[in-house]
């Protein structure tokens, strides 16, 4: 069972994180950026079933390094910018890939990528307010959830048979809503960079 670990002036929760580099969530999304180019060389061979258990690995030690990070107090700002980063590069290199492949239109690449490219020039705007990175709002996190369910139902539609015959509406069906929702995500996040922005000009 998880505890809750309690420290020294070394705690950090959400609202407050912490400096600290060492931390066992903060190893575990080190792994997971670890595992991209992993995946991508996977994915690019054609190497299908271990590319889906590479993803797999990944959605587990993402799932695991949110909970103890919680539980164990141990949420940090290095953290904050790894975990968001990893769950990036794996759409990049899972779009990229199939791609590549044919098994996903390059309009789709576009479309999310943009969205991206606008996250990293909103980050640096309110970097250049003093401010840190942008808080991850669970809009952005069922999005990205969507869009990391629906890669691997795309690629396990390209094996065929009635698996792939099942996966293919499921996979398309979470690629479309995934991909609206990461949208309207990063909308909401333009504008609460705008409101700050407008705030400092007022001061």
């Amino acid at each position: 069972m998880l505890g809750r670990v309690r420290n020294d002036g070394l705690a950090g929760t959400a609202e407050h994180p912490a400096d600290r580099v060492l931390t066992v969530p903060n190893a575990l999304s080190a792994l997971r950026l670890l595992l991209v180019p992993v995946f991508a060389a996977l994915i690019l061979g054609g190497h299908d079933l271990w590319a889906l258990l590479v993803l797999a690995v990944s959605g587990a030690s993402d799932w695991l390094d949110g909970r103890l990070a919680r539980r164990w107090q141990q949420v940090t700002r290095l953290g904050q910018v790894l975990d968001p980063a990893a769950d990036r590069l794996f759409i990049f290199a899972a779009l990229l890939g199939m791609a590549l492949r044919e098994l996903v239109p390059w309009w789709l690449v576009v479309v999310i990528v943009a969205r991206d490219l606008g996250i990293v020039a909103l980050g640096l705007l309110l970097a250049r307010l003093g401010r840190g990175p942008l808080p991850v709002s669970d809009l952005g996190k069922a999005a990205t959830f969507a869009l990391l369910y629906a890669f691997p139902l795309i690629l396990l539609a390209s094996l065929g048979g009635p698996v792939g015959a099942v996966a293919r509406p499921l996979g398309w069906a979470f690629a479309m809503w995934g991909t609206a929702l990461y949208w309207w995500a990063g909308l909401r996040y333009a504008a609460h960079v705008r409101v700050l922005m407008r705030a400092r000009a007022a001061a």
